[in-house]
C-alpha cells in the first residue's frame, strides 16, 4: 500500500514539476530504477508494486520521442547514453536474476518494446545484440513459465528485425570454443575484464547486496549458460561448434502447452530459416533439432491416425493451413472417426510443407531430406508395402493427400525419389524391382482390389500433374529416349492413309471450320512459342501441297476407331467430340506452362543418332496401363475411367516422343511393339466379335448410356452391363484422343511464325 502511494505521489511530482531536457530526463529515470536496489532490501516484492514499470515505460517514450525529433540515422544523447552505458547488459541481468519477482518479464518486455519502436538499427551496436543474445538464451528454458507470452513476443521481434537485415544473424551464431576458454577466467573475472560488464550508472561499491548478488550470479551463469558446455566438457566439442540459440529457443517453445506460443514459435522459425546467410543455414541444419522436430512431430500425428480410414473421407476433408484449424471434437466426432487427427497431420504436413518452401536453398535441401529418410522410409514405406488390403487403401490414400498438399520444390523431389527412385536410365524388365516401392505401387494399379487399383491410379494422376520432370523422366520417358518403338526403316506409305485421304467416313470432322477455334483471338490462343519446342514438327509424309498437316487424318482415326454399330453418343445430346475440345486446350496450355521450363527435345531424335537395334521395353508403368486399356471392355466402369484419365493426362504432354508413341497412328512399330493406338485397335477387334453375340445391343448400349448420365432411372437390370460400359467409356476415350490431337495440332500452328 504505501509503496502504491509512493508511486502516485511521484507522478503527481512529475506532473507540476518543469519538464527537463530529454536526456536529465532519461537519466532521472534509469538513474530511479538503480537507486531502488540501493535502497531496497525486501527482494520478495513483486516488480508490479515498484515504481520500476513506470520508469522502464517512461524511458522507452523518450528514447521514441528523441529519434522522431531527429533527423533519419542520427542517435541522439538519450540513446548514447543507453549504449554508453551498456544499460541493456544491466536490466539482462536483473532479468536474469528476476530481482524483484517479476523483473523478467518487465526487462523482456522493455527490449521487445525497443527493438519494435526504434527505426535505426540498434542490433549492430555490440551493447545491443551481446546482452540481446543472452536474453534470447534464457528464453524456453522452462515450460509452461509465467514469461512466455513475453519471451515469444521477444524472439519473434528479433527474428523480424534478423529478416529485415538478414547479415545481422551472424551475430547470433555463437562460437562455442571461445566461449569456453572465456569459463575457464571464472565468472567473477567477467564481471572486472568483460568490456560489456554492466554499468548501472552508480558507484559500485556503494551497491549494496541486490545488485551486487544479481549481477555475481549472472556473471557465474555467462561460463555455463544453457546450450552451452561446460570448462570440464571442452575436449568433446565437436569441430563444428556454432550455436544458434535462437533457433534453440523457438523450438524449446513448440513444446509448450498454449497453442498460440507454439504458433508464434512456429512463425518465428520461419522467418529464421528464410535468411539467406549460408553460415546461417549450415548451423540450422548441423547445430539444431529443427529437422527432428518436424519430422519426430509427423511421425507422431501419422501414428495418431486409426488403421483403417475411408478413402473418400481422406480426400475430402477440407484443407487446414497450419496454425489456423479449430478444434471443434463434437462436430469432428460425428463427421468420421479420425478426423480431428487427420487435421492435426495434414496441418503439421502444411506447416513442414510451407517452411521448406521458404527455407534458404541448401536448409531447404537437407530439411526435406530428413521427411524423406524419417517419415517416409521409416515410417510410410512398411504401411504402403504391407498386405492388408484395408492398411494398403488407407495408407494410399493418405500418400495420395501428401501428393496433394505438398508445393516445395525440395520436398516435392524428397518425395518422387522415396516413391520412384532417382533412375533416370533405360529401364529393362529385369530391372523393374530395382526400386521395391516403386514396383509395388504400380503393380498395385492393377491389383485385385478395384478399390487400390483406382486409387493407387489416382496417386499416379496426381503425380503427372506436379512441376517435376523426374516424375515423366523415370515413368515413362526413359524408355521412349532411343525411339526404339519403331522399325528400324522409315516407313512408306500405307494403304490405309491412301483410304483416308481420298475418302473420309461419314462422321469425319471439318476441323478448320470448327467454331470453337474459328474465333480465337491470338490473346485466347497457346500465345508463348516455347511449348512447340516441346512437340514434333509436321512430317512431310502428313502434309499436302498447300503445306498443311493432315491431321485430319490421325483425329479421325480415333474418332472412327469404334464401328458406328458401338456408338451411342450421337443419340445423346451434350455428347459430342466437340464438348472434349475445350478442356483439352484448356489442360494443354496448363501443362505447357509447367513443362516450359524443361529441358525437353525440340524435336523427335533423328533416326540416325537412335539405338534402334536395341529392345524396347514400353517401361513398367505403361506396360500396366496399356494391360489395363486392353482389358477395358471386361473392367469396372470406375477403374475404366481412372486408367482412361491416365493416359489422357499423358497424351497432353508436349513432348516429341510420348506425342509420337501416344497419339500418331501412323508410326510403323517395330515388331513386338505396342503402343497406345495398337492396343485400342486390338480392343476394337474383339469388341466386333462380341456385339454380334449380343442381342439387342444397340438399344442396351444406349439406354447404359442414359443410365449412366442420369437420364434413365435404374430399373431393370441389363446382361452385359460391363461390356457395354466399357464400350462407353472406349468411345469416349477415342473422342478425348481426337480433341487433344487437334488440340495440340491447332496450337502449334498458331504460335507458327
Amino acid at each position: 500500500m504505501f509503496s502504491k502511494f509512493t508511486s502516485i505521489l511521484q507522478h503527481a511530482v512529475e506532473a507540476l514539476a518543469p519538464s527537463l531536457p530529454l536526456q536529465e530526463d532519461f537519466v532521472y529515470h534509469w538513474k530511479a530504477i538503480t537507486h531502488y536496489y540501493i535502497e531496497t532490501s525486501d527482494d520478495k516484492a513483486p516488480v508490479t508494486d515498484t515504481n520500476i514499470p513506470s520508469h522502464l515505460e517512461q524511458m522507452l517514450n523518450i528514447l521514441t520521442q528523441e529519434e522522431r525529433e531527429r533527423e533519419s540515422g542520427e542517435t541522439g544523447p538519450c540513446m548514447e547514453y543507453l549504449l554508453h552505458h551498456k544499460i541493456l547488459e544491466t536490466l539482462y541481468t536483473l532479468g536474469k536474476a528476476d530481482c524483484p519477482p517479476g523483473m523478467k518479464q518487465q526487462v523482456l518486455s522493455f527490449y521487445t518494446k525497443l527493438l519494435g519502436r526504434i527505426r535505426q538499427p540498434l542490433l549492430p551496436h555490440i551493447n545491443v545484440h551481446r546482452p540481446v543474445q543472452k536474453l534470447v538464451r534464457l528464453c524456453g528454458e522452462v515450460l509452461a513459465a509465467p514469461t512466455e507470452n513475453e519471451e515469444i513476443q521477444f524472439l519473434c521481434t528479433v527474428c523480424a528485425k534478423l529478416k529485415q537485415d538478414p547479415y545481422l544473424v551472424n551475430f547470433f551464431l555463437e562460437n562455442k570454443n571461445k566461449k569456453l576458454e572465456a569459463a575457464k577466467d571464472g565468472g567473477a573475472d567477467l564481471v572486472k575484464k568483460d568490456p560489456s560488464s554492466p554499468d548501472t550508472g552508480q558507484n559500485q561499491k556503494q551497491n549494496p547486496s541486490l545488485v551486487t548478488s544479481a549481477l555475481k550470479e549472472a556473471a557465474a551463469c555467462q561460463a555455463t549458460s544453457p546450450g552451452e558446455a561446460s570448462p570440464s566438457s571442452v575436449h568433446t566439442t565437436l569441430p563444428n561448434s556454432d550455436n544458434y540459440n535462437l533457433v534453440s529457443s523457438l523450438l524449446n517453445l513448440t513444446k509448450s502447452p498454449d497453442g498460440r506460443i507454439v504458433v508464434k514459435a512456429c512463425e518465428g522459425l520461419m522467418l529464421i530459416v528464410s535468411l539467406p546467410e549460408p553460415a546461417a543455414a549450415k548451423c540450422l541444419t548441423e547445430n539444431t533439432e529443427l529437422s527432428q522436430l518436424l519430422t519426430d512431430r509427423l511421425a507422431q500425428f501419422y501414428r495418431a491416425l486409426p488403421q483403417s480410414m475411408d478413402p473418400l473421407d481422406i480426400e475430402t476433408v477440407e484443407s487446414v493451413n497450419w496454425g489456423l484449424d479449430v478444434y471443434n471434437l463434437k462436430e469432428d466426432a460425428v463427421a468420421f472417426a479420425g478426423k480431428r487427427a487427420l487435421i492435426s497431420f495434414l496441418s503439421w504436413l502444411d506447416y513442414c510443407d510451407q517452411l521448406i518452401k521458404e527455407a534458404q536453398k541448401t536448409a531447404a535441401a537437407v530439411l526435406a531430406r530428413a521427411v524423406r529418410e524419417r517419415f517416409f522410409v521409416a515410417i510410410m514405406e512398411p504401411q504402403l508395402m504391407q498386405t492388408s488390403e484395408v492398411g494398403i487403401l488407407t495408407s494410399t490414400a493418405l500418400l495420395n493427400r501428401i501428393i496433394r498438399q505438398v508445393t516445395s520444390e525440395a520436398l516435392l523431389q524428397e518425395t518422387v525419389y522415396f516413391l520412384l527412385g532417382e533412375e533416370t536410365g533405360p529401364e529393362t524388365p529385369v530391372g523393374i524391382t530395382q526400386h521395391p516401392l516403386r514396383h509395388r505401387l504400380i503393380e498395385h494399379c492393377d491389383h485385385l482390389s478395384d478399390e487400390i487399383s483406382i486409387m493407387t491410379l489416382r496417386l499416379f494422376e496426381h503425380l503427372l500433374q506436379k512441376p517435376c520432370q523426374h516424375i515423366l523422366q523415370n515413368l515413362v520417358l526413359r524408355c521412349l529416349e532411343e525411339r526404339n518403338y519403331m522399325e528400324n526403316k522409315q516407313p512408306e506409305e500405307r494403304e490405309e492413309r491412301e483410304h483416308m485421304e481420298n475418302g473420309q467416313p461419314h462422321d469425319a470432322v471439318d476441323l478448320e471450320e470448327d467454331p470453337l477455334f474459328s474465333d480465337l483471338s491470338p490473346d485466347n490462343r497457346l500465345s508463348s512459342p516455347d511449348w512447340l519446342s516441346c512437340s514434333p514438327p509436321p512430317s512431310t509424309e502428313h502434309t499436302k501441297p498447300d503445306g498443311k498437316t493432315e491431321v485430319h487424318k490421325i483425329v479421325n482415326s480415333f474418332l472412327c476407331l469404334v464401328p458406328d454399330e458401338a456408338k451411342s453418343s450421337y443419340q445423346v445430346e451434350g455428347t459430342g467430340y466437340d464438348t472434349y475440345l475445350r478442356d483439352a486446350h484448356r489442360q494443354f496450355r496448363d501443362y505447357c506452362g509447367v513443362c516450359q521450363r524443361w529441358d525437353w527435345r525440340s524435336s523427335p531424335k533423328p533416326f540416325e543418332k537412335c539405338n534402334l537395334d536395341s529392345p524396347f521395353f514400353e517401361g513398367h508403368f505403361l506396360k500396366v496401363l496399356f494391360d489395363r486399356m486392353g482389358r477395358i471392355l471386361d473392367q469396372p466402369y470406375d477403374v475404366n475411367l481412372q486408367v482412361t484419365s491416365v493416359l489422357s493426362k499423358l497424351s497432353l504432354l508436349p513432348h516429341a516422343h510420348l506425342h509420337e508413341y501416344l497419339l500418331d497412328p501412323y508410326i510403323n512399330l517395330a515388331p513386338g511393339c505396342r503402343s497406345l493406338f495398337s492396343v485400342i485397335v486390338r480392343v476394337v477387334g474383339d469388341l466386333m466379335l462380341r456385339t454380334h453375340r449380343i442381342p439387342d445391343f444397340t438399344p442396351k448400349l444406349l439406354l447404359v448410356r442414359k443410365r449412366l448420365l442420369g437420364l434413365e432411372p435404374e430399373g431393370m437390370s441389363v446382361d452385359h452391363v460391363t461390356l457395354l460400359e466399357g464400350v462407353i467409356v472406349l468411345e469416349e476415350f477415342c473422342k478425348e484422343l481426337a480433341a487433344i490431337a487437334f488440340v495440340k495440332f491447332h496450337a502449334s500452328t498458331s504460335t507458327s511464325p
